[in-house]
């Protein structure tokens, strides 16, 4: 039985980043962490981060100058607290009364768990094609009211079409990629040629975007851009140490693959966590700091909703990301096939804008940079911002919202 059925997903039963032994595991770690740390600073034995040594050396000379057991009893005393604050923060954010509760957007076509949202059925704007992950849920495109990227675009007068992929059902547990792009994403735009008159732009957001530019590849005859916002392309850039980590994890996860016919979110969850093993305890440290009314605590609240409502990947999906995007880097060796074709972004020739966001520590910058230089008549922006800051974050408007829709608008 899939892992979905098993343990089915309860967005509105709050549990914070992990179930409650989890988080008590975290608020320990925030407790230890700097006790344990104290006899090997005093020794000097701790090993400092080349890049903190200086700054290293010049806290253990003002450390010098202070009374020992006075400093430890510091130590203990805000260790003790910093673990009480996440805890608040977690109950805190279980039993916040935000719920999300935005108008349902038209469906304009489905197939199996495969949704095509119309976000202005009634505009006769540039149609754009948006493909978001597949591993987590399409509405951070649409998150709130104040932070939704697609009704903002549909303000502005475009036509937004955003993919909802769904939990995989029994017929999605076996899709490839090959089967994601040929069978629904090529369905849905030719739903939406059918529908408009004007050409669709295509945009593609982190995951989605790899699916996005094989479909451009693939029909470019009959769109008039693609945007990549946030977009690996070359899986061994910057670290590929990590990536070759990645697709050994992925090897020894077949197991589950075989038994759920897909990956678990909470196997996805624990893979994105350890690329910042303290986000958790920083997030909610600071989300207790904050005044529940708040706009600033309504908008975290949002956000970690959306990060617990993930979705299980297809298990040939997951074998596929592992072993080839990860462990071979077909698509930055030129070597990522649909339908048995290379995805070749040199034969793109329409206009293409990728999106860079400099902050991002999902996909390395040099990764998504790396399409840009790929594709033949790009334009390459470098925002200051993150992975999902960039789509939701209170800047995102100025920084990607308004660059990404100018562009739109200068396709011809």
């Amino acid at each position: 039985m899939p892992y979905s059925e098993l343990f089915p997903a309860k967005a509105l039963v709050r549990q914070g980043p992990r179930p409650l032994a989890f988080n008590l595991m975290i608020a320990a770690n925030i407790y230890l962490s700097s006790n344990a740390a104290l006899p090997l600073l005093k020794s000097g034995s701790l090993a400092w981060n080349p890049d903190l040594a200086k700054s290293g050396e010049k806290l253990l000379g003002q450390l010098g100058k202070i009374n020992p057991d006075t400093f430890a009893q510091s130590v203990e005393r805000l260790s003790r607290e910093r673990a009480a604050a996440f805890i608040t923060g977690i109950e805190r954010y279980r039993n916040h009364p935000y719920r999300r509760n935005l108008p349902e957007p038209t469906i304009l076509w489905s197939d199996g768990t495969t949704r095509l949202l119309d976000y202005a059925p009634e505009c006769a704007g540039r149609p754009i094609l948006i493909v978001p992950s597949l591993i987590n849920r399409h509405y951070i495109l649409d998150l709130k009211a104040d932070r939704s990227f697609v009704r903002w675009l549909a303000g502005e007068g475009f036509r937004p079409f955003v993919v909802d992929w769904g939990v995989p059902g029994e017929v999605e547990r076996g899709f490839s990629l090959t089967d994601y792009i040929c069978r629904r994403l090529e369905p849905a735009l030719d739903r939406i040629t059918d529908a408009c008159s004007a050409s669709p732009a295509i945009v593609g957001y982190c995951m989605g975007g790899l699916l996005a530019l094989s479909l451009a590849v693939r029909n470019q005859e009959a769109i008039s851009g693609l945007a990549l916002l946030a977009t690996p392309w070359d899986f061994h850039a910057e670290n590929s140490d990590h990536a070759a980590t990645i697709a050994t994890i992925g090897g020894g996860l077949e197991p589950q693959l075989q038994s759920f016919g897909e990956l678990p979110t909470d196997i996805l969850q624990t893979l994105f966590s350890g690329l910042d093993p303290l986000l958790a305890e920083r997030k909610f440290v600071g989300f207790a700091a904050l005044e529940p009314e708040s706009d600033e605590a309504i908008s975290f609240v949002a956000l970690e909703d959306w990060v617990n409502d993930g979705v299980p990947l297809a298990a040939p999906v997951a074998r596929e990301c592992f072993a080839q995007w990860y462990g071979a880097n077909s698509p930055g060796r030129g070597e990522w096939r649909i339908e048995d074709e290379k995805v070749e972004p040199s034969d793109f020739k329409n206009p293409s804008l990728v999106v860079v966001p400099s902050s991002d520590r999902i996909v390395p910058p040099e990764s998504a940079a790396a399409i840009g230089e790929a594709l033949p008549n790009a334009t390459l922006l470098r925002p200051a911002a993150g992975h999902i800051g960039m789509i939701v974050g209170r800047k995102a408007k100025t920084k990607v919202w308004q660059p990404v829709a100018d562009w739109l608008r200068a396709l011809s």
